[in-house]
Protein backbone atom coordinates (compact mmCIF):
# COMPACT_ATOMS: atom_id res chain seq x y z
CA UNK A 1 0.00 0.00 0.00
CA UNK A 2 1.50 3.12 -1.04
CA UNK A 3 1.40 6.21 1.74
CA UNK A 4 1.90 9.84 0.74
CA UNK A 5 3.17 10.40 4.27
CA UNK A 6 7.08 11.66 4.72
CA UNK A 7 9.44 9.43 7.00
CA UNK A 8 8.46 11.48 10.37
CA UNK A 9 4.86 10.49 9.44
CA UNK A 10 3.25 13.87 8.43
CA UNK A 11 1.73 14.07 5.17
CA UNK A 12 4.11 16.48 2.91
CA UNK A 13 3.78 20.01 2.87
CA UNK A 14 2.00 21.58 0.00
CA UNK A 15 4.17 24.05 -2.04
CA UNK A 16 2.15 26.86 -1.23
CA UNK A 17 3.02 26.50 2.74
CA UNK A 18 6.41 25.88 1.90
CA UNK A 19 6.96 29.21 0.16
CA UNK A 20 4.82 30.82 3.14
CA UNK A 21 7.23 29.33 5.50
CA UNK A 22 10.58 30.64 3.66
CA UNK A 23 8.73 33.80 2.90
CA UNK A 24 7.71 34.07 7.29
CA UNK A 25 11.78 33.71 7.50
CA UNK A 26 12.89 36.46 5.56
CA UNK A 27 10.21 39.09 6.91
CA UNK A 28 11.19 37.56 10.36
CA UNK A 29 14.75 37.97 10.30
CA UNK A 30 14.43 41.51 8.30
CA UNK A 31 11.98 42.77 11.33
CA UNK A 32 14.78 41.16 13.73
CA UNK A 33 17.41 43.26 12.54
CA UNK A 34 15.18 47.03 12.73
CA UNK A 35 12.64 46.27 14.99
CA UNK A 36 14.23 43.51 17.31
CA UNK A 37 13.00 40.22 18.33
CA UNK A 38 10.11 40.75 20.64
CA UNK A 39 8.34 42.85 17.26
CA UNK A 40 5.03 41.81 17.07
CA UNK A 41 4.12 38.99 15.25
CA UNK A 42 1.67 40.98 12.75
CA UNK A 43 4.38 42.55 11.74
CA UNK A 44 6.00 40.06 10.43
CA UNK A 45 3.28 38.52 9.15
CA UNK A 46 2.64 41.81 7.04
CA UNK A 47 5.64 41.61 5.78
CA UNK A 48 5.46 38.22 4.88
CA UNK A 49 1.65 38.67 3.31
CA UNK A 50 0.43 36.18 5.49
CA UNK A 51 -1.82 35.89 8.14
CA UNK A 52 -0.81 35.60 11.75
CA UNK A 53 -2.41 32.33 11.77
CA UNK A 54 0.18 30.99 9.30
CA UNK A 55 2.74 32.10 11.38
CA UNK A 56 2.14 30.34 14.40
CA UNK A 57 1.20 26.91 12.63
CA UNK A 58 4.85 26.72 11.47
CA UNK A 59 6.42 28.15 14.49
CA UNK A 60 4.18 27.31 17.45
CA UNK A 61 6.78 29.64 19.91
CA UNK A 62 8.58 32.68 19.41
CA UNK A 63 11.45 30.98 20.23
CA UNK A 64 10.50 28.36 17.41
CA UNK A 65 10.51 31.04 14.93
CA UNK A 66 14.05 32.76 16.09
CA UNK A 67 16.00 29.54 16.22
CA UNK A 68 14.23 28.62 12.48
CA UNK A 69 15.59 32.02 11.45
CA UNK A 70 18.79 31.66 12.77
CA UNK A 71 19.38 28.50 11.04
CA UNK A 72 18.17 29.41 7.88
CA UNK A 73 20.85 32.01 7.66
CA UNK A 74 23.67 29.99 8.98
CA UNK A 75 22.96 27.09 6.65
CA UNK A 76 23.01 29.86 4.05
CA UNK A 77 26.24 31.46 4.74
CA UNK A 78 27.71 27.31 4.94
CA UNK A 79 26.15 27.02 0.98
CA UNK A 80 27.51 30.41 0.02
CA UNK A 81 31.19 29.64 0.44
CA UNK A 82 31.64 26.03 -1.75
CA UNK A 83 29.46 28.35 -4.26
CA UNK A 84 31.54 31.61 -4.39
CA UNK A 85 34.47 29.80 -4.47
CA UNK A 86 33.26 28.15 -7.58
CA UNK A 87 31.54 31.25 -9.26
CA UNK A 88 34.29 33.88 -8.15
CA UNK A 89 37.29 34.01 -10.10
CA UNK A 90 39.60 33.73 -7.31
CA UNK A 91 39.46 33.01 -3.63
CA UNK A 92 40.48 35.74 -2.08
CA UNK A 93 37.54 37.64 -4.22
CA UNK A 94 35.11 34.50 -3.07
CA UNK A 95 36.44 35.11 0.82
CA UNK A 96 35.59 39.08 0.67
CA UNK A 97 32.05 38.18 -0.93
CA UNK A 98 31.10 35.75 2.01
CA UNK A 99 32.57 37.97 4.86
CA UNK A 100 29.98 40.32 3.05
CA UNK A 101 27.47 37.57 3.97
CA UNK A 102 28.79 36.91 7.56
CA UNK A 103 28.82 40.41 8.23
CA UNK A 104 24.76 40.44 7.37
CA UNK A 105 24.34 37.40 9.35
CA UNK A 106 26.64 39.33 12.01
CA UNK A 107 24.41 41.69 12.13
CA UNK A 108 21.05 40.21 12.23
CA UNK A 109 22.44 38.01 14.86
CA UNK A 110 22.77 40.96 17.06
CA UNK A 111 19.38 41.59 16.80
CA UNK A 112 19.07 37.96 18.60
CA UNK A 113 22.25 38.67 20.65
CA UNK A 114 19.70 39.52 23.93
CA UNK A 115 17.43 36.41 23.43
CA UNK A 116 20.71 33.69 22.89
CA UNK A 117 22.39 34.69 25.96
CA UNK A 118 19.16 34.55 27.94
CA UNK A 119 18.58 31.47 30.40
CA UNK A 120 16.28 29.31 28.06
CA UNK A 121 17.87 26.46 27.46
CA UNK A 122 16.12 25.92 23.60
CA UNK A 123 19.07 28.34 22.64
CA UNK A 124 21.89 27.06 24.11
CA UNK A 125 22.81 24.66 21.23
CA UNK A 126 23.26 27.70 18.32
CA UNK A 127 26.57 28.72 18.93
CA UNK A 128 28.06 24.87 18.73
CA UNK A 129 25.72 24.98 15.49
CA UNK A 130 27.23 27.85 14.12
CA UNK A 131 31.02 27.17 14.98
CA UNK A 132 30.38 23.60 13.48
CA UNK A 133 28.66 25.08 10.44
CA UNK A 134 30.55 27.81 9.56
CA UNK A 135 34.35 27.49 10.89
CA UNK A 136 34.60 24.53 8.31
CA UNK A 137 33.79 27.04 5.37
CA UNK A 138 36.02 29.48 6.05
CA UNK A 139 38.95 27.50 6.72
CA UNK A 140 38.03 26.25 3.27
CA UNK A 141 38.23 29.93 1.58
CA UNK A 142 41.07 31.11 3.54
CA UNK A 143 43.17 27.86 2.40
CA UNK A 144 41.86 28.25 -0.92
CA UNK A 145 43.27 31.67 -1.26
CA UNK A 146 46.57 31.09 0.72
CA UNK A 147 47.28 27.80 -1.45
CA UNK A 148 46.40 30.02 -4.43
CA UNK A 149 49.30 32.95 -3.06
CA UNK A 150 46.52 35.43 -2.79
CA UNK A 151 46.60 35.49 1.35
CA UNK A 152 49.26 34.85 4.18
CA UNK A 153 49.15 31.56 4.81
CA UNK A 154 48.17 30.33 8.18
CA UNK A 155 44.82 32.18 9.18
CA UNK A 156 42.36 30.84 11.75
CA UNK A 157 39.20 30.98 10.51
CA UNK A 158 37.68 31.13 14.58
CA UNK A 159 39.99 34.30 15.00
CA UNK A 160 39.11 35.85 11.75
CA UNK A 161 34.69 34.91 12.44
CA UNK A 162 35.88 36.57 16.27
CA UNK A 163 37.40 39.62 14.98
CA UNK A 164 35.06 40.18 12.21
CA UNK A 165 32.27 39.89 15.09
CA UNK A 166 33.82 42.10 17.34
CA UNK A 167 34.16 45.11 14.32
CA UNK A 168 30.54 44.58 13.54
CA UNK A 169 29.65 44.75 17.54
CA UNK A 170 30.68 48.68 17.10
CA UNK A 171 27.98 49.82 15.03
CA UNK A 172 25.15 49.43 17.81
CA UNK A 173 26.90 52.53 18.75
CA UNK A 174 25.01 55.93 18.35
CA UNK A 175 28.21 57.32 16.83
CA UNK A 176 28.47 57.05 12.94
CA UNK A 177 30.13 53.64 12.33
CA UNK A 178 31.05 51.39 9.00
CA UNK A 179 31.33 48.15 10.54
CA UNK A 180 31.42 46.67 6.54
CA UNK A 181 34.03 49.12 5.78
CA UNK A 182 36.76 48.11 8.84
CA UNK A 183 36.03 44.35 7.65
CA UNK A 184 36.95 45.36 4.56
CA UNK A 185 40.55 46.59 5.81
CA UNK A 186 41.20 43.45 8.15
CA UNK A 187 40.37 41.00 5.18
CA UNK A 188 42.58 42.81 2.84
CA UNK A 189 45.31 43.19 5.55
CA UNK A 190 45.28 39.66 4.92
CA UNK A 191 46.58 40.34 0.96
CA UNK A 192 50.01 38.80 0.32
CA UNK A 193 52.08 41.74 -0.56
CA UNK A 194 55.24 40.28 -1.41
CA UNK A 195 57.87 36.95 -0.84
CA UNK A 196 57.57 36.67 3.33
Amino acid sequence: MSDSRTAAGKPPQRADARRNAGNVLEAAAEVFVTSGVDAPIREIAARAGVGTATIYRHYPTRADLILAVYRLQVEALAEAGPALLADEPGPHRALVRWIDRFVDFVVTKQGLASVLQSDEPCYDPLHAYFLERLVPVCTQLLDAAAAAGEIVPGQDAHELMRGVGSLCAGARTAVPYDARHLVRLLINGLRRSGPL
